[in-house]
């Protein structure tokens, strides 16, 4: 991403068809599910996650009955790859059904490698005593926490690898940001990991100072994100300036690192915040005032698009919106409410490089092959 793009300002939509996640009002209550829209807001597809059908026996994790949909992944055949928050990973197919599932408390964001695994983030079932987080324990540490785990899950739905992320930080030379938060931290939930990606191979000569396979971390509960090799655990690249309980950080070329900024202390809004590794830059773009009131002080996501547009989703507000490089919208889908003052959180809004004619071919797929020439 060069200075040129960062001032260009594109007032056109992205071409694409859009995947949403939220939740939807059935005849026996409120279930996740993700849908497929065009840029009218015509609904292509639908998957329905339905946790008593999706995971059998004891569920685990800290999820609960209310679990949503937060990261996802569709697939160009149909399939979903979506996490049940705090619960597990599951893979659907393009009739909703259950292809494989995955139960390791896995939360928050899904991320497909070179090699069409997927990365997530997980978690233990229960707050861990400092003598079961690692053998030995750790130095220093004299309260239990929620051990947060970094899961590599092959296409077949088995663990390739699994990385403790504490035992990451503790091994690094920042684990006096990790011993800092659990001194003065009074609950158990320390690192609150929201996001997890890998470099690509493709994308890799642009960062010097990463190399392909590297992963980029989100820690909301230390204000922190960093790139880690997950092979030795060095961690290579950290900060936790310009930002308040941020969330999905992105890989976006040329050097740079986008981040949403919820900017959680309630000041003026959130925001788009960039970070070149290599030069020790920072970009604010769009700012606050850019993004005429767009906040969500929990969740959300952001997507760069190739035309220099944004997607955001803008959680708490149940909203999608596409905004040129300085924060004019193109484009917005917003949830209908539930009464005067509620409405269903959009977790996820993800614009996919997929046509309707793509769609109409899926096994179960709505959409006429004879009416989608003429759509967008």
């Amino acid at each position: 991403m060069n200075d040129e793009e960062y001032g260009f300002q594109n007032l056109e939509m992205q071409p694409g068809l859009t995947l949403i996640s939220s939740s939807w009002e059935r005849s026996d209550g409120w279930d996740p599910e993700l849908r497929l829209i065009t840029s009218q807001g015509k609904v292509l597809h639908k998957w329905r996650v339905d946790r008593d059908n999706v995971f059998q026996g004891e569920i685990l994790g800290q999820g609960g009955n209310q679990a949503g949909v937060h990261g996802s992944h569709l697939l160009p055949n149909g399939d979903v790859v979506v996490n049940l928050e705090y619960t597990g990973t599951v893979r659907l197919n393009s009739c909703g059904e259950v292809v494989w599932e995955l139960q390791e408390g896995n939360h928050h964001s899904v991320a497909q490698d070179e090699d069409g695994s997927f990365w997530t983030p997980g978690v233990s079932s229960k707050p861990r005593q400092k003598s079961e987080m690692h053998p030995g324990g750790y130095t220093g540490v004299n309260k239990d926490v929620w051990v947060e785990y970094i899961y590599n899950i092959s296409t077949d739905g088995k663990i390739n690898k699994k990385i403790n992320i504490l035992d990451i930080i503790f091994n690094s030379n920042i684990s006096y940001i990790l011993r800092e938060a659990m001194y003065n931290h009074k609950g158990e939930d320390i690192t609150h990991m929201n996001d997890v990606e890998p470099l690509s191979k493709k994308m890799s000569d642009e960062y010097p100072n990463f190399e392909s396979g590297d992963l980029l971390v989100s820690l909301l509960g230390l204000n922190l994100i960093f790139v880690f090799d997950p092979d030795n655990g060095s961690v290579k690249w950290h900060t936790t300036d310009n930002f308040a309980m941020q969330h999905d950080p992105d890989f976006v070329g040329d050097g740079w690192i986008s981040v949403l900024d919820n900017n959680a202390d309630w000041a003026g809004g959130s925001r788009i915040v960039s970070f070149k590794p290599s030069e020790d830059s920072i970009r604010i773009r769009p700012s606050q005032s850019d993004l005429k009131g767009f906040f969500t002080s929990g969740q959300g996501k952001h997507q760069r698009l190739d035309n220099g547009n944004i997607l955001l989703s803008e959680a708490n507000a149940g909203r999608a919106v596409e905004v040129s490089s300085e924060g004019q919208t193109v484009w917005e889908w917003i949830r209908e409410p539930i009464d005067d003052s509620t409405v269903p959180k959009v977790t996820n809004a993800i614009r996919v490089d997929l046509t309707q004619e793509e769609v109409a071919s899926w096994s179960c797929s709505s959409v006429d092959p004879a009416s989608t020439s003429a759509q967008k």
